[in-house]
């Protein structure tokens, strides 16, 4: 379902990175969700992945370990975008779950980036006034340390399958995330190039590489 608000102009997206924990257990396929607040202006009352804006700090957050080589390439565009998004998307995770991608040095988180992978893109359609150019990166969680805590802004943080994932209240676009993390799990050597972008063309939903 779509539930994003209307706008007569459009707004320039800003740059946003959401990220993926899976886990495999047996056969099962389990993600980390949140619930949105109702008291969000954007995307109230759905659940949806720990990530955010990405903010001009994020370009300075040095990692212990760099992105793999593929993503980096493919995040690079612009160019200078790779680490700020891959960084953007650790520090969104720690603040609103607990969980740490890397370490914590004191106050300092000290992210590695390299077990993360790229698994999709989205940009919120023209009509809507809160818009965002989100990249969507992946990771599993055995690379992932730290107990659920986190802000608040995600209520409901919890563990589920992909398959009750769509039973709960999402949006048209983490839908297609869950379908594409799923592809990419089952065939993980497929290439990075060619990461799918879910858009909107005359308010209908488009999807296409990107």
């Amino acid at each position: 379902m779509s539930m994003i608000p209307v706008s007569d102009k459009p707004v320039i997206p800003r740059h946003a990175a959401s990220l993926v924990i899976y886990e495999q257990r047996g056969d099962d396929t389990f993600v980390l969700m949140g619930k949105r607040a109702k008291a969000h202006r954007f995307l109230p009352n759905v659940y949806v992945f720990p990530g955010g804006r990405v903010d001009i700090a994020d370009a300075n957050l040095r990692p212990s370990a760099p992105l793999p080589k593929d993503v980096q390439r493919q995040l690079s565009q612009p160019a200078d975008m790779a680490n700020a998004v891959a960084a953007a998307a650790v520090r969104e995770t720690h603040e609103e779950t607990g969980l740490i991608i890397g370490n914590v040095e004191g106050n300092q988180l000290i992210p590695d980036f390299s077990n993360l992978d790229y698994v999709a893109r989205a940009i919120t359609p023209t009509m809507s006034p809160i818009r965002f150019n989100t990249r969507f990166l992946m990771i599993d969680a055995q690379h992932v340390t730290g107990k659920l805590a986190g802000s608040g802004e995600l209520i409901d943080l919890k563990w589920v399958t992909v398959q009750d994932a769509f039973k709960m209240s999402l949006v048209d676009v983490t839908e297609f995330v869950l379908e594409e993390t799923l592809k990419k799990l089952s065939t993980p050597a497929q290439n990075v190039s060619k990461v799918p972008l879910f858009t909107y063309y005359r308010g209908k939903p488009l999807i296409r590489n990107s």
